[in-house]
């Protein structure tokens, strides 16, 4: 899947490249070394007709966050010309979030030691409404690939901060 220009927006420092997301998560991990931290993927997306065109934007939030102290987080989007049905879209949703997984997450072990934080993949399917009969299926696709997955309630990641920018 092609991520418009691989870049991250962080609300307070612009655009940063996967590498400087990395550094400004290992960063803020640093100032505050004895607490516990969650590091965080998750995509969501909306779907609107823009010039006419049904168009999908998909975002991905990056998060690391400090219990009980705050968190920083980053966010990319894409634009696809498209209005994927339901399956589609959360498919998408999670092949997103697994390859922003697959390409920060060596920087951050290059960084930070794993015993400093979890890592946790956050898709946006829950046991109520239609995406129910999903969740078996993105759940093992999230951890066939290694990584632990949080669906609804506990998918913040995609539910809040990843919503927030779609």
């Amino acid at each position: 899947m092609d991520i418009k220009d691989g870049m991250f927006t962080s609300p307070t420092l612009g655009s940063l490249t996967p590498k400087e997301a990395a550094l400004e998560i290992s960063k803020f991990i640093d100032e505050d070394p004895d607490r516990y931290y969650r590091v965080v993927i998750g995509s969501d997306s909306q779907t609107k007709i823009v010039d006419g065109k049904n168009v999908t934007d998909f975002v991905t939030a990056l998060v690391v966050h400090r219990s009980g102290r705050g968190a920083r987080y980053f966010w990319r989007k894409q634009r696809v010309e498209k209005r994927p049905v339901l399956r589609e879209k959360i498919f998408m949703e999670t092949l997103m979030s697994l390859f922003t997984a697959q390409e920060v997450v060596p920087m951050l072990r290059h960084l930070i030691p794993s015993s400093k934080y979890d890592l946790e993949v956050h898709v946006d399917v829950g046991p109520i409404g239609p995406t129910r009969e999903m969740i078996k299926e993105v759940v093992g696709m999230v951890n066939g690939n290694g990584f632990e997955a949080k669906t609804k309630p506990d998918s913040w990641g995609a539910s809040h901060v990843a919503d927030k920018h779609t």
